[in-house]
């Protein structure tokens, strides 16, 4: 989609639309929506850190039995909780400085989950710069799946086969996505410009070694398999689950379209309307919108700033998504089945 098509024609020339986001990050300023909030970190970091020991304490109270799979939908669960603090902690909303970012992002990520830190946080920051752009976000870049008609017309191989029917598939292989992430995480390390190679891999690896030294010491071969695939498998699933409606089905960019960036982040983005159940589940990035525009900004201050980000857009008549949870599978699934149809055309 063209700039032309995502930037109202009325919106003033690129001077005034910088100055946009300027006026709307005094007004969050103003209200002390950027300030940290320490206390809900240390206590939700608490309770994931509980959570995350509880779920390996029920495993060996568990033992031998298979009841043990009840153990590892309970543990994806709270490995994507975890994912969800590493986000946070990444973006900087816990700490200021670098250093402690660091140790805790690898410690949470690496050793914690099994997610590589150095190369999700250089993937993530891409992804942030230019959302939904083909060439310059890496969440769209064409993969198993395709992200546009014009990425299914270049496609070959299994991209080509599995994009007829994408939008039926695509929650079956994000059971797929959890050992895509420690894959890629694992591939990384060969790259150079990853920081701190040795210790990302030595936690990585060391999260394997003993996630498996675990499951093998307390199950059987069959118990120990049928664990890994449910748990890897739901953890996947629900990760895909969180990020899914973020961005898929919204505008994407090509080439030099790039608008300002109020508008680059907004109109590629998608909210999700809940209560504090769809907060918990989704992270707070059901708030994506407000999340883009100023990522540093605490989880829980996202709500209170949403008012004053979807006010100010109808403002500046800048159109504001925001939809249900199921609807916004929808669209995503709808999107995807858009994007296939050059490829049903072939056959």
């Amino acid at each position: 989609m063209t700039t032309s098509a995502l930037v109202p024609q009325s919106a003033p020339r690129a001077r005034g639309r910088d100055g946009d986001y300027s006026r709307l990050l005094r007004r969050i300023s103003d209200a002390g929506l950027l300030q940290r909030r320490p206390r809900y970190y240390a206590i939700r970091l608490g309770l994931v850190a509980a959570a995350f020991v509880a779920s390996w304490a029920a495993f060996v109270l568990v033992g031998d039995s298979w009841w043990t799979l009840l153990v590892a939908v309970f543990m994806a669960v709270v490995g994507a909780q975890v994912a969800l603090v590493m986000h946070d902690v990444a973006h900087r909303q816990v700490f200021r400085l670098r250093r402690p970012t660091e140790i805790v992002g690898r410690v949470v990520g690496n050793a914690g989950i099994g997610l590589a830190y150095g190369w999700w946080q250089d993937k993530h920051t891409r992804h942030h710069a230019n959302p939904n752009h083909e060439e310059l976000d890496p969440d769209v870049a064409p993969d198993i799946l395709v992200w546009s008609q014009r990425q299914a017309r270049a496609s070959r191989g299994l991209p080509r086969l599995l994009g007829r029917a994408q939008a039926y598939l695509f929650f079956p292989l994000l059971m797929l996505e959890g050992l895509n992430l420690h894959l890629a995480g694992a591939r990384a390390l060969r790259d150079r410009s990853v920081k701190h190679r040795a210790l990302e891999g030595a936690l990585l690896f060391g999260h394997v070694i003993g996630y498996l030294a675990a499951l093998f010491a307390v199950l059987p071969a069959d118990k120990a398999l049928a664990f890994i695939a449910v748990h890897q498998a739901l953890f996947g699933l629900y990760m895909g689950c969180i990020f899914a409606p973020n961005h898929k089905g919204m505008p994407t960019l090509t080439g030099d379209d790039r608008p300002d960036f109020l508008r680059r982040q907004v109109l590629t983005s998608r909210n999700v309307r809940g209560g504090r159940l769809t907060d918990f589940a989704l992270g707070g990035l059901n708030y994506q919108i407000e999340h883009h525009l100023f990522p540093s900004m605490p989880t829980p201050n996202l709500r209170h700033a949403q008012v004053i980000v979807r006010d100010y857009c109808a403002e500046i008549g800048v159109p504001y998504h925001e939809t249900g949870l199921i609807a916004s599978y929808r669209e995503a699934l709808r999107h995807l089945h858009h994007v296939g149809a050059p490829l049903r055309a072939t056959r």
